[in-house]
């Protein structure tokens, strides 16, 4: 499905990343973490093509994401970015049809893939409201029901997701990787997510990479790997402020 072999990045002679590899099966929604500055924005771009690396390869479904044109990584993959600015009127369903916009020759009733998205992501409710009037979680929301309806074609896609959860309640922290857990159930996507809440990435995601000043820290099952063993040097905390998390 994804597979990244040695990355390194360096920009202005500074290295960013170095020799992180990483293997996202079908089906698996992976997590990665790290203190800030660790280099998790910078992997995520790019995994999902929109920075080139300065060394190492990446694929999706085999192919190389340099060799990619636009539109093949658009049909491959999503990207759901911390923030999304939308500078015009525009109302809740317009922006979920945003994610449309390059499939309009698509097999498939676009028009039915939007409310699709939205009766997952819980936003039909706001259809017709200006962006402008919904908070910032509601925007979250709509917005991952906009990447998803970007891909919604292609079984096996990549759902790239950059702090999901930041403006989200509990309720709707879950109901994200519920909505996520379906994707990989029923259409054989997986997701790629940076996260910052150890608690919800052991427990909701399959596999975790822990990243610490450019490298690979640690990597494996979520279960295994986000202990105070790997955590409190990760974070360079003590154990006792590890029981606090």
């Amino acid at each position: 499905m994804l597979r990244a072999e040695n990355v390194s990045f360096s920009v202005h002679g500074k290295e960013i990343l170095n020799g992180i590899s990483l293997d996202v099966e079908a089906s698996e929604i992976v997590s990665i973490l790290g203190p800030n500055g660790a280099g998790k924005s910078t992997l995520l771009k790019c995994l999902a093509g929109f920075q080139p690396t300065s060394q190492g390869s990446i694929s999706i479904n085999g192919a190389d994401v340099k060799k990619l044109s636009g539109a093949e990584l658009a049909g491959l993959r999503a990207v759901l970015t911390q923030q999304v600015s939308i500078g015009f009127p525009i109302s809740a369903r317009e922006v979920v049809a945003l994610g449309r916009a390059a499939k309009r020759n698509a097999i498939g009733d676009s028009d039915k893939i939007i409310d699709h998205a939205m009766a997952l992501t819980g936003t039909t409710e706001f259809a017709d409201r200006s962006l402008s009037t919904l908070s910032g979680g509601e925007q979250q929301r709509l917005h991952l029901a906009r990447v998803i309806a970007q891909i919604w074609d292609q079984e096996s896609a990549v759902l790239f997701l950059d702090e999901p959860t930041s403006a989200l309640d509990l309720k709707h922290q879950f109901q994200l990787f519920d909505v996520c857990r379906n994707l990989c159930e029923q259409r054989n996507f997986s997701v790629v997510a940076i996260l910052h809440d150890l608690k919800l990435a052991k427990e909701m995601t399959d596999k975790a990479l822990l990243l610490k000043s450019g490298q690979t820290f640690a990597s494996g099952k979520s279960r295994e790997i986000l202990t105070s063993e790997s955590v409190c040097p990760l974070y360079e905390i003590t154990s006792a402020q590890f029981e606090l998390i």
